[in-house]
């Protein structure tokens, strides 16, 4: 078993904190891992991508080859467009958030992107934002995505919750459970 997952968002959305939630519920699970982070300009609002590979077996590299990710999931419609090159071909799948991070003076037109990833076969175009007020804080729309992203996923749910449980338990327990009711409503869509 290989299942290759690039996540992609920009500086400051969350998206290194997600892949290692999903790493350590796939380690929990005895999976062997590879992640590779790139930050760019993070700071600035910058592209931030990291890629993990989950297998049964020790993956030879942290890098997805172009073509080859079974998921795309990305924080923020552009970045999920500009993540194609990495999707498998015939049976990859996108998720992506609605809502637009539009951190360059010329970014696209959001309702032409959102067309065009609602278009495309396997993809599920989610208003997190929307999913994550009403969990009860609007900085769990990553938990939200995470939750639509665990059907395709080959770790159990019960296993990403322990890793969303573990990843925010500093930040005290109202914050461990707007995540898991946002990884929640994730998963009832």
């Amino acid at each position: 078993m290989k299942y290759d997952i690039a996540l992609r968002g920009v500086g400051g959305q969350g998206g290194i904190a997600i892949s290692v939630i999903i790493a350590k519920a796939a380690m929990a699970e005895g999976l062997k891992v590879k992640q590779s982070e790139v930050h760019g300009m993070s700071q600035r609002g910058g592209e931030v991508s990291a890629f993990l590979r989950l297998s049964d077996k020790e993956p030879s590299s942290p890098m997805i080859p172009k073509g080859s990710a079974d998921l795309i999931l990305a924080f923020e419609p552009l970045e999920a467009l500009r993540s194609l090159p990495w999707l498998k071909p015939d049976v990859g799948r996108i998720i992506s958030a609605a809502s637009p991070f539009k951190n360059i003076p010329n970014y696209p037109d959001t309702e032409a992107m959102l067309s065009e990833l609602k278009a495309m076969p396997r993809t599920m175009v989610v208003d997190a934002d929307k999913l994550a007020k009403e969990a009860g804080n609007a900085k769990t729309a990553n938990a939200v995505l995470v939750g639509v992203a665990a059907r395709y996923l080959p770790i159990k749910a019960e296993s990403l919750e322990a890793a969303l449980r573990e990843q925010f338990a500093s930040k005290g327990e109202a914050i461990v459970e707007a995540n898991l009711k946002a990884f929640a409503l994730g998963r009832a869509l």
